[in-house]
């Protein structure tokens, strides 16, 4: 299902790509998370406030405009999808057309026979509480630490994530997040990282978290699986980093 979710937002990464301003970091491609409504949703693509939408509950992309239209992604194929975004597109103030061209290499596609399966409603709410969680901890942690960013979730890596500067004087950036599986951990993940420029800050000689551990090889950050925490744990362990962090 993770798979099935992370191809659904790639429609509405190229809908920001196709109908928004580009910049040089790629953030026009970035995708919201609304715990409320439960769904994935573009940048707005028009004054209007028209948005292209994934709906975690009923497993449909959404064109959200003065009228909601949804289609069901089980059992549908690429072509489907893209054609009706296309036809969408075609009753909107939209004028440039909706393509999909990724610029960046995913580890799966949904091209050619790929057809769309809501294969185990369970999982899809596990992803679902998941995505509720990394944005609830986020949140809170920015909130506690008074610290403001936005929370975007990068459609290439699909991490919930935040980048923020410490207004402190030192240049200091921190980057926060819920990652999912990857190569660093075989399940989602918590992880912060700072960085001085665009250089990540050493962790190798931090002082042991409670929560968690230093990763100073790859990460470069602190990392804490999914399953070792709630909101609260999560909160901690960013707390905890970032105080290590400001200390050096």
């Amino acid at each position: 299902m993770l798979r099935q979710v992370h191809l659904a937002a790639q429609y509405l990464a190229m809908a920001g790509k196709s109908f928004l301003p580009p910049k040089a970091d790629d953030s026009h491609t970035n995708i919201g998370f609304v715990p409320d409504t439960e769904m994935l949703e573009t940048l707005p693509l028009h004054p209007s406030g028209l948005q292209l939408a994934f709906h975690y509950s009923d497993f449909s992309l959404k064109w959200v405009s003065d009228t909601t239209h949804s289609l069901p992604l089980h059992g549908k194929s690429h072509r489907e999808i893209v054609t009706w975004i296309r036809s969408q597109v075609d009753g909107s103030p939209l004028t440039p057309p909706y393509r999909y061209e990724l610029h960046y290499d995913l580890p799966y596609s949904a091209q050619g026979d790929f057809l769309f399966e809501l294969g185990d409603p369970a999982q899809l709410q596990e992803l679902l509480h998941l995505r509720k969680l990394g944005h609830r901890a986020i949140r809170s942690f920015l909130d506690r630490e008074n610290l403001q960013s936005d929370i975007c979730i990068w459609p290439h890596h699909f991490d919930t994530g935040a980048l923020v500067p410490l207004d402190n004087g030192s240049g200091k950036s921190i980057g926060l997040g819920l990652a999912i599986p990857d190569a660093l951990c075989g399940e989602h993940y918590f992880y912060i990282s700072a960085y001085e420029g665009h250089t990540a800050i050493e962790v190798s000689h931090m002082p042991s978290l409670a929560q968690g551990q230093w990763r100073s090889a790859d990460l470069k950050g602190a990392l804490l699986p999914a399953s070792q925490a709630d909101a609260e744990g999560a909160i901690g362990f960013f707390q905890e980093a970032l105080k290590a962090y400001q200390s050096r």
